[in-house]
């Protein structure tokens, strides 16, 4: 039997509950590091017992964490700054660990990187309701996972197709985004509704003006799309 693979998560906010929960269902053994009271006894309420409370400014509180080179590192916390500050102290203390920071602005995402973060997931493009969507199971611990496993700055892009556009018109299954270096995460086609459909449910979408669709990978693919799609549409 396979060893369970260890995360440190830093922060438990709304946004990481998702990742959280959806990391756990993927076999993955979850500690939960909070400087807030209230976030730490919100993830003990949610069946994450391994749970600290500490002053993560503190790199006297950090060490006995015991974190080991195998471990995998996700920083999330609220605070944008703190976010920073910590991604900084645990590359300190952890050279060798791959270390996942969540960004929510490009600044940040600057940041994030000078500071030591092996990957930056960078959310600034995406609106908080796609991120929830996106993080639901299954398809959480499959977009986690090759953020651990690759070499690449990755990010997700969230597009409209405009009228006249490549996308107009055109059914998904038949469109190669691979031409494009990205993966296709999704769609809402607003003439099924509301609801965000994953790529991986194999149902045929016809695309129209206005519909939005997510896509996954390195960020200069993802805007060397978004050129395609603006030029396509004039």
């Amino acid at each position: 039997m396979s060893l369970q693979k260890k995360v440190w998560m830093f922060g438990y906010s709304q946004e990481s509950k998702m990742i959280a929960a959806s990391l756990r269902d993927g076999n993955f053994a979850i500690n939960i590091v909070e400087s807030n009271e209230k976030n730490a006894n919100d993830a003990l309420l949610d069946g994450f017992k391994n749970t600290a409370l500490i002053d993560v400014t503190n790199d006297d509180e950090l060490e006995p964490l015991g974190i080991k080179t195998s471990d995998y590192i996700i920083c999330v916390m609220d605070d944008e700054h703190l976010n920073v500050f910590l991604t900084l102290s645990l590359r300190s203390m952890c050279p060798k660990n791959e270390i996942i920071s969540i960004s929510h602005s490009i600044y940040a995402t600057q940041k994030l990187k000078m500071a030591g973060a092996s990957k930056v997931i960078d959310l600034y493009q995406v609106s908080a309701n796609r991120i929830h969507s996106i993080f639901k199971k299954p398809i959480a611990t499959k977009v986690l996972d090759s953020f651990i496993s690759t070499s690449y700055e990755i990010s997700f892009g969230e597009f409209t197709v405009s009228k006249g556009s490549c996308l107009d018109g055109v059914i998904l299954e038949n469109f190669d985004f691979s031409q494009f270096n990205i993966i296709l995460i999704g769609v809402l086609d607003w003439e099924l509704g509301d609801e965000f459909i994953f790529a991986t449910t194999n149902i045929a979408h016809k695309l129209d003006a206005d519909d939005i669709i997510v896509c996954i990978g390195n960020n200069n693919d993802l805007q060397e799309f978004e050129k395609k799609l603006r030029m396509s549409s004039k």
